[in-house]
């Protein structure tokens, strides 16, 4: 009998790299000291199992139990029609996908499962399904009825939380608050905490070129995130900033810090993946649940060919089952 409780990885969209990658990390990672379960259509990772892991049989999963030589999946007795396209955008695909991260999240709240670790979702698949969807982040947290939430990339030293994510450029100017700045500063602070680190040094980028320039390239800096900041060190966070944007991240100042906060999506996602693209890990904070995810998409132009790196994946795998305290 199993002592461990398994973790649940969603196998994403059934087109792109998700089940590939999944059943990869299994055949790799997965035994009765670090147990994970696979959600997804027993089709679609039969498919997955005999290109990636032939040696591997499918079996559902029944808790506690564990035999070597099997993938264990969880389908949470979803439908799935096996006609499906591969390497493009459907509403047929995006439905599961969709509805895998909702029964899963719901499952890991029961204390079903320990953590849910997320493979790619393809955001127009399931938009197609008629739902409308931004992001695995802000779904699950509204699954987990959690107001104050923030994602984080993490790959060694390197932390970036963002004060706006999953909205048009055009947007942030008016999305951008001292609040957001400030929720972020303290889930980022809160988060390096958890990791050990006993005083963790954090850094702000500004939202506009040169950080501002004083005012003459946009006043968002003086009157919101200058602010927000202040806050931040009168509670005893150590955050300096803001800097300009397009030098936060060259090596002089980043090995200064342990985290970083970004005004917007691009600003973190660019250098971070630049920087870790192969072993970056994003994590959601303020859930009351576990849950880690890959730092890639769908990637549909190179889906189901056997092309598909698990770096990412095994790092968030990895991450989870630390943060499960197992």
């Amino acid at each position: 009998m199993m002592k461990n409780k398994a973790m649940i990885l969603t196998s994403g969209d059934p087109a792109g790299v998700g089940p590939e990658v999944a059943v990869k990390a299994f055949a790799k990672l997965a035994n009765e000291k670090f147990p994970f379960v696979i959600a997804g259509d027993a089709y679609v990772l039969s498919e997955a199992i005999e290109l990636y892991a032939p040696e591997f049989k499918l079996k559902p999963y029944i808790p506690g139990e564990w035999e070597e030589g099997v993938v264990y999946y969880d389908d949470f007795g979803l439908a799935f029609e096996s006609s499906y396209e591969k390497c493009k955008a459907s509403a047929q695909c995006g439905q599961l996908s969709y509805d895998l991260i909702v029964e899963a999240t719901h499952a890991v709240i029961a204390k079903q499962y320990s953590a849910i670790v997320t493979a790619p979702v393809n955001k127009e698949s399931v938009n197609l399904a008629g739902i409308t969807f931004s992001g695995h982040t802000e779904l699950i947290a509204e699954l987990c009825e959690c107001p104050e939430f923030n994602m984080m990339q993490s790959a060694d030293r390197l932390r970036c939380v963002f004060a706006t994510c999953h909205i048009a450029l055009k947007e942030v100017p008016k999305a951008l608050t001292v609040d957001k700045i400030l929720q972020a500063g303290r889930l980022l602070h809160q988060a390096c905490l958890a990791e050990g680190l006993v005083k963790p040094k954090l850094s702000a980028a500004g939202l506009n070129p040169h950080a501002g320039e004083n005012g003459y390239m946009g006043r968002e800096e003086i009157e919101t995130v200058i602010p927000a900041l202040e806050i931040l060190r009168s509670e005893g966070i150590d955050i300096e900033g803001p800097f300009p944007p397009d030098t936060l991240f060259v090596p002089a100042i980043r090995e200064r810090f342990e985290g970083f906060l970004c005004m917007y999506h691009d600003q973190g996602h660019i250098p971070f993946k630049m920087l870790a693209f192969d072993r970056g890990v994003n994590s959601t904070l303020g859930l009351p649940i576990i849950r880690t995810s890959v730092d890639h998409g769908t990637a549909f132009d190179i889906a189901w060919q056997n092309k598909a790196d698990i770096g990412s994946l095994e790092n968030a795998l990895k991450l989870a089952w630390k943060r499960t305290g197992n």
